[in-house]
Order: structure tokens, then C-alpha cells, then sequence
């Protein structure tokens, strides 16, 4: 199987009501030949499915999705095309169009010039659309009026409805069942209420009007072989109302047919508290994906472009790699580019959390969203629309909430066998009170029934695992962590030892002048002044670093008349008429520099981990200066961190073992594993793994990819590079070692989260059942109870989100 083959859509879908819903599509997109993977995400209302492109095709899982009995949900946008001269053009268009993988049908109007596209947005956006048409040589342009239907928004704002209207139909039949008990005896009973056809009228629309949406859930459910919180509903609701219904037409023609019990007032309530709890869990759903939603907002909504010599505002969708785009002071970046002119600073905390604005100027590299403060610049556009970093960010936090945990399948295994469970249950409560406990009592045997029925809703069981996935992975990729799976979100909390690479991880990753000591033969300003300008030709990265850090001091450096770099001893340079050398004690040596006294300097210098270098003018010694990789500024806080936390923390490194273990001595590492080559590194990890050790591994370089693979959970300072960072479970975009603490922290949270949401959804399915079953639940208490522990389960993830790190 080629690997271009292998594909990932992610579906958007509506109608499910449980974890039962969730379950039947996850078996029936599983069993479609050519898919490798399906999951299904209640709370996200989202088909993640991994397939081979040349066995199956995407219009398939839609067709699958709608037989058995859901849709799969799409957005529509309309376009003006201008450039099309005849119907070829417009069916030319219509035919592109119509290939782009997510795109369900398009059709080009050659008369209007218009196009509409119904698409699915998790598979293309609407400038990917736009770019298609352009690149067949048309221009296309979103119609501004065009807003992407929010289907969830319109689905909340239809059940709100519903709820009123079933509110205000069922208050009157709450009256009458608020009157029949004895210490409510004092409150006004208007008598037309109790008339069992006045009580008809009112619960009929709730039944059949309001409430037919869990008939047809109920009856796709059925169709397809299995059973979901619809068939629970409409089986107890029908009962209560059909029932009531032959008890009316038995009273008809009795004088004391107001004073029959009837059961409208069951099903009627039951119908408004299931609704009112499903309108509460819609909400509480979209607030557990405010992450991506607080990410998405960053992004700037327009942008200045330079187009055919003229400036233009055009909407971000618009604009397109290679244009020219002008971001004026305290402006959004809206892509990423390449400075082309200008000098700004530029707060970059949203993908950073380094809240100092950063120096950037031309050819500098700048990301989309970062708040550019005080000058002007002229961008080129590298990456647009989906490429760019945020919304690579975002992709990450979406893949990781739509995701499965491993702990989930256990949720999904019960919740698929669940309901006929349940049947069979009421079944035998029915018949053990009709025949034994309260002979020939129909109505008594069957209110049991219906409570059981309705108590035992397996909707917070289905939402249990994904929403604490959603709002964990949401706060943490708000703090600068991005878990890229349920999985890996999981997993992390059983980590006992982390392992840390050094540079660029407990280190900057870049060298800087730290001692400068001289033999006091001449001015400290003119030995520094000689140091930088003989080593100002050199492009070695150490003379870098001195050059900087002595142009940092003031003090201004010229170009040396001569230069000479020796490989592996040092520089030779002719400054001002003087002859300078900078180097080793070999080169010291092979100079006749006398160097014996200042010898115990230099191996203090090294022992602390710093690399020294010997300097001579004009044949004598006259100071030593001291280059290093210094310690970032939190990684001792960290390390205590995690230390505290009773993990093992280890240091491995390429580096040689004093410079090593100067470094872990500073930062509070008690072990090291020094002068490791980069395939030696995964080995490292391996032999660890060997002695039954969980093991984090935190880099930031190529050379670190291979033990991320490999370790347990793999964690990439963002800072580093990409493929660091591909091969990576998390990626830490702070580039702060406070953020391992803080992402193991996250998912210990999040699993316990996990378990108290699953232990509450089991315990109020295992303790409501037997109680109904025992006649010590009314039937609408048993709906209150099954809308309140599904948005219970919600609420107690959402406490996630206030999680301080």
C-alpha cells in the first residue's frame, strides 16, 4: 500500500444523541472495506477515520453515515467569478471544483457569475477553493455576505425553542400532578385540568410534535440493528401517554372521570427535562472547545497587500503566498513572512509565552498573530491559510480533542451493549410488579418501567472521556503545551522519569561571553577592543559569540588588517599593527607563550563547564576570555519541580562529561549520561525502558528525533526544530522546562478528571436502576435525574479550564 494512498478526514456530524450513536457509527465505518481506523467523538460530534484512497472514497462514509441514520454536516459559500466567456468555462470550473477532496457539490451560474460550494470545512477552506479557481485562470472572491453556517449555533437556538414551547404546554400538567399530593392539598386546582382530554391536548403536541425527534432517533436506531437513548425515551414516554390514553377513552361516559390517574404529566415532563438537559449540555460542549476558538481569535481578520502597485485592505482568506502585505505599528501579523524593509519589535507571547517583545528586521523570519509594536513593516507572505503556524496550532489541538483515549474504550464497549441491557431490565420489573409485588397493578408496574427506562440513559457515559480530553488538551494548548492525541494525554501522567537534552534544552542553546580576565599588562578596554577585532573575520559560532558579547560592552571593534583561522587551535590576526593570537594551549605552545602560571584558571574555567581561550600580543600572554552555553532561567526552578514531583530527572548530552556534569551541577541534576552520539541517544532511552522505567525524553534538536520516537511520551521544546517536533507526543512551544512539570501536571488532572466523570456516570446508572426498579423514583424525577448527570459530567470537565499551571 503506497503511503500517498493512506488518507485522514475528519467528518462533521449531526443527530447523535449518546455514546450508544457514537458506537454504532465507529462499527459500521470500521466494517467499510479500505478504513483503517474510525473514531468517533461524542462531544466534538466529530468521525475521525483513517482509510486506503484506492479501496474507498469519502463520498462512501458519507452514504454510510446517512444509512445508519445520521449526517454528515456541511458549510456553503458563495463566490463571484469573474473571466468565464462561455459554458465551458463555467462547467470547466464546476469540474475542478467538484475533484477537491471535502467539496460534496459545486455549481458555477455563467449568467450571474457566481459559484456555490457546499464543502466540508475539515477538508478544504474556502482560500484553498478561491486559489483553484484562480490557478485555471478566473478570479474568484467570497461574497461578503457569506457567513459559514454554525450548525451547532442553529441547533441550540432550535431546542431552546422546543423547550419553551414544551415548558409552556407542560406547567399545566405539572399543576395537577403538584395536586394530588396530600400536603399540597391547599394550592388551587382549576377542576377543567384534571379533565383527562384537556390533559391530552396539552401532552399530545409535547409527545409527537416536540418530542418526535427521539421517535426517529429511536427508529434509525432500531433500523440499523442496535438501541440508543432515543429507543429509552420514546419507549418510556409512549408508554406513560399511551397508557393514559386508554385509561381516558375507559372513563368515557363515568362521573368521576376526573379523578382517574393518569400519566400525561410523565411523559410530557420527561420530554421538557430531557430537552432542557440537552440544551444545557449543547452549551456547556461549546464552551469545552473554547481553546480553539480563543486560537482561532488571534488570527488578524484583514490585512494590507500590495496588489498591481496599489495598497488594498482584503480579507485574510485573500491573501496568497508572495504578496507583499504592509503591518503598521500595534497591528496583528496576519501570515507568516519574510521581512522584506522596516525594524520592529514584536510581541510574540501567543506562541511563546515570552512576554519581551523580540527585535526583528529585514529577512527575518515573522508568524501570523504576533502583535507587531512599534515600526513598520513590509512582509513577504511565506505561508497562508492552513500552513501557517497557528493554524498548524490549532490542527494539533483539534487532532488531540477529537482524539480516543485509551481509557475511553472501556466507556464505549459498555455503553454498546448498555441499552438492551436496560430493556431487559424493565421487562422483568414490569412483570416482577404485576405479578408478585402489587398483583394486576398495571399502572404502579408500568410507572417503574418507565422510570428505569429514563434513568438509564447512557449520554453521560458517552461524553465521560471526550469532553475532560477537550477541555484538558484546550487549557494546556492555552499554556503552550499541545498534546498531540487522548492518548498521549493519557499516558503522561504514569511518566517516572524525564530525561533532558541539553543544549538548547537546560541551556539557551547558544554561547555566550561569560569571563573575561586579563593580565592587567593594558587597559581591559583595549585587550577587548584587540580580542573582538581579531575575531571579528572569524565565522566560527564562538567568535560570534565573542564578538557580540564585547560590541554588548560598548566598545567598538574595527577589522583586522590580517586574518588566519587555524582549525582546531584557534585565530592569528594582525590588529593595529600588532600581532594577535587566540586559541588553545597548543597554540600557545607552538608560539613559545609561556602559559604555565594561568594553566589552574583555565581548568577551573573548563570544570564549571565554560570553554576557555588563551590571548597573546605580539608574542606575550595577555588575559584569557571564557565562552558557554549558559542555563536558561527557569530550568533550576524546573528540575526542583519536577524533582518535587518524585520523578528521576537525567541529562543526556554529546557533550564530554565535565562540561556535563558542570551544567547538571548547576541546575540540580543528580545523573548524567555524557558524550552520547545521536544514535545512541534512542539506545539510552531504550536501556531505561528495559529496567521498567516510564520515560519522557524533552529535546530540541534533529539529533534528539530519534530517542522522542522512541521514549514513552516525546516532548519537543518548540523553540527547536521541526523535526524535533514532528516526532514528538508534545510539543512545549515555551521552550521553559516549567512546561514538563506543567504538561505532566495537566494530564494527572485530566485523569482524575476522567475517573470522577466515569465513576458518576456509572454510579448514577448503577444506583438509579435498582431504585426505580425498587418504586423509589417517579418517573419525571428519573428524567430530571438522567438530564442533570449529563450535565454534571460536562460542568466537571469544564473545571479543567480553570486549571492554573
Amino acid at each position: 500500500m503506497s503511503s500517498s494512498s493512506n488518507k485522514e478526514v475528519n467528518l462533521p456530524i449531526a443527530g447523535m444523541t449518546c455514546a450508544a450513536c457514537s458506537t454504532r457509527i465507529e462499527k459500521g465505518l470500521k466494517k467499510l472495506e479500505g478504513v483503517e481506523d474510525a473514531n468517533v467523538n461524542l462531544a466534538l460530534e466529530k468521525a475521525s477515520i483513517k482509510y486506503n484512497s484506492d479501496i474507498i472514497s469519502e463520498k462512501q462514509f458519507n452514504e454510510k453515515i446517512e444509512a445508519l441514520g445520521y449526517s454528515v454536516v456541511s458549510e456553503k459559500a458563495e463566490f463571484d467569478i469573474a473571466g468565464m466567456t462561455c459554458a465551458a468555462c463555467s462547467s470547466r470550473i464546476e469540474k475542478v471544483l467538484n475533484k477537491q477532496p471535502g467539496v460534496k457539490s459545486a455549481n458555477v451560474n455563467l449568467a450571474l457569475e457566481t459559484g456555490t460550494v457546499e464543502y466540508n470545512p475539515e477538508q478544504v477552506s474556502v482560500q484553498e477553493l478561491i486559489e483553484k479557481v484562480d490557478k485555471i485562470g478566473y478570479q474568484a472572491k467570497l461574497k461578503k455576505d457569506d457567513e459559514a453556517s454554525d450548525f451547532r449555533e442553529k441547533a441550540i437556538e432550535k431546542q431552546k425553542w422546543k423547550f419553551i414551547a414544551a415548558l409552556i404546554l407542560s406547567l399545566p400538567l405539572l399543576w395537577t400532578m403538584v395536586g394530588h399530593f396530600e400536603f399540597t392539598s391547599f394550592i388551587y386546582m382549576p377542576d377543567f385540568l384534571m379533565n383527562p382530554w384537556v390533559q391530552l391536548a396539552l401532552a399530545t403536541p409535547v409527545q409527537f410534535i416536540i418530542g418526535w425527534q427521539f421517535y426517529v432517533g429511536a427508529y434509525k436506531a432500531l433500523r440499523n440493528g442496535s438501541a440508543n437513548m432515543d429507543v429509552l425515551v420514546a419507549l418510556g414516554t409512549s408508554a406513560a401517554y399511551f397508557y393514559s390514553l386508554y385509561l381516558g377513552i375507559q372513563s368515557l361516559g363515568q362521573t368521576h372521570a376526573h379523578h382517574v390517574d393518569l400519566y400525561f404529566e410523565t411523559s410530557a415532563i420527561i420530554i421538557t427535562l430531557i430537552l432542557l438537559g440537552k440544551l444545557f449540555e449543547a452549551r456547556a460542549k461549546g464552551r469545552s472547545s473554547e481553546a480553539i476558538k480563543k486560537l482561532m481569535g488571534l488570527q488578524a481578520k484583514t490585512a494590507t497587500v500590495l496588489r498591481d502597485g496599489e495598497e488594498m485592505v482584503v480579507e485574510i482568506e485573500e491573501v496568497r503566498k508572495g504578496d507583499v502585505v504592509f503591518v503598521k505599528p500595534g497591528e496583528k501579523v496576519p501570515v507568516d513572512g519574510i521581512i522584506l524593509e522596516g525594524h520592529s519589535a514584536l510581541d510574540e507571547s501567543m506562541l511563546t509565552g515570552e512576554s519581551v517583545p523580540v527585535d526583528k528586521t529585514a529577512g527575518d523570519e515573522v508568524i501570523g498573530s504576533t502583535v507587531n509594536k512599534n515600526g513598520f513593516l513590509k512582509v513577504e507572505a511565506t505561508k497562508v491559510g492552513r500552513e501557517t503556524a497557528l493554524a498548524q496550532i490549532v490542527k494539533v489541538v483539534e487532532q488531540a480533542q477529537g482524539s480516543k483515549a485509551p481509557i475511553q474504550r472501556l466507556a464505549d464497549k459498555i455503553s454498546g451493549i448498555f441499552v438492551p441491557i436496560v430493556i431487559g431490565i424493565a421487562v422483568i420489573t414490569f412483570f416482577i410488579w404485576y405479578l408478585w409485588l402489587s398483583p394486576g397493578d398495571f399502572g404502579g408496574a408500568l410507572e417503574k418501567v418507565i422510570a428505569v427506562l429514563v434513568i438509564a440513559c447512557p449520554c453521560a457515559l458517552g461524553l465521560a472521556t471526550p469532553t475532560s480530553i477537550m477541555a484538558g488538551s484546550g487549557r494546556a494548548a492555552e499554556n503552550g503545551i499541545l498534546f498531540k492525541g487522548g492518548e498521549h494525554l493519557e499516558l503522561t501522567h504514569l511518566i517516572n522519569t524525564v530525561v533532558v537534552d541539553k543544549t538548547g534544552t537546560v541551556t539557551n542553546g547558544k554561547p555566550v561571553l561569560t569571563d573575561v580576565i586579563d593580565a592587567g599588562k593594558m587597559e581591559k578596554s583595549e585587550f577587548l577592543k584587540l580580542v573582538g577585532s581579531a575575531e571579528k573575520s572569524s565565522e566560527h559560532p564562538l567568535a560570534e559569540a565573542i564578538v557580540q558579547g564585547i560590541e554588548g560592552k560598548g566598545i567598538a571593534i574595527d577589522s583586522p588588517e590580517q586574518f588566519e583561522a587555524i582549525p582546531g587551535y584557534g585565530v592569528k590576526a594582525q590588529v593595529g599593527g600588532k600581532a594577535v593570537l587566540i586559541g588553545t594551549r597548543r597554540l600557545m605552545k607552538s608560539n613559545q607563550i609561556d602559559i604555565k602560571s594561568v594553566l589552574p584558571i583555565m581548568e577551573d574555567l573548563e570544570s564549571n563547564g565554560k570553554t576557555a581561550m588563551l590571548v597573546a600580543v605580539d608574542g606575550n600572554y595577555m588575559g584569557m576570555i571564557a565562552v558557554a552555553d549558559t542555563v536558561k532561567d527557569s530550568s533550576k526552578e524546573a528540575i526542583r519541580r519536577l524533582k518535587d514531583m518524585g520523578l528521576d530527572v537525567i541529562m543526556m548530552t554529546g557533550d564530554n562529561q565535565l562540561t556535563a556534569n558542570a551544567i547538571a551541577k548547576e541546575v540540580g541534576i543528580d545523573r548524567t549520561i555524557a558524550e552520547v552520539l545521536p544514535e545512541g541517544k534512542a539506545e539510552e532511552v531504550k536501556k531505561l525502558q528495559q529496567q521498567g522505567k516510564k520515560v519522557a525524553m524533552v529535546g530540541d534538536g534533529i539529533n534528539d528525533a530519534p530517542a522522542l520516537a522512541v521514549a514513552d511520551i516525546g516532548m519537543a521544546i518548540g523553540t527547536g526544530t521541526d523535526i524535533a517536533m514532528e516526532a514528538a507526543d508534545i510539543t512545549l512551544m515555551r521552550g521553559d522546562l516549567n512546561s514538563i512539570a506543567d504538561a505532566i501536571l495537566m494530564s494527572k488532572k485530566t485523569i482524575k478528571n476522567i475517573k470522577q466523570n466515569l465513576f458518576w456516570a456509572f454510579g448514577y446508572n448503577t444506583l438509579g436502576i435498582p431504585i426505580a426498579a425498587a418504586g423509589f423514583l417517579a418517573p419525571w424525577l428519573a428524567g430530571a435525574a438522567m438530564a442533570f448527570s449529563s450535565v454534571s459530567v460536562v460542568l466537571n470537565a469544564l473545571r479543567l479550564q480553570r486549571v492554573k499551571l
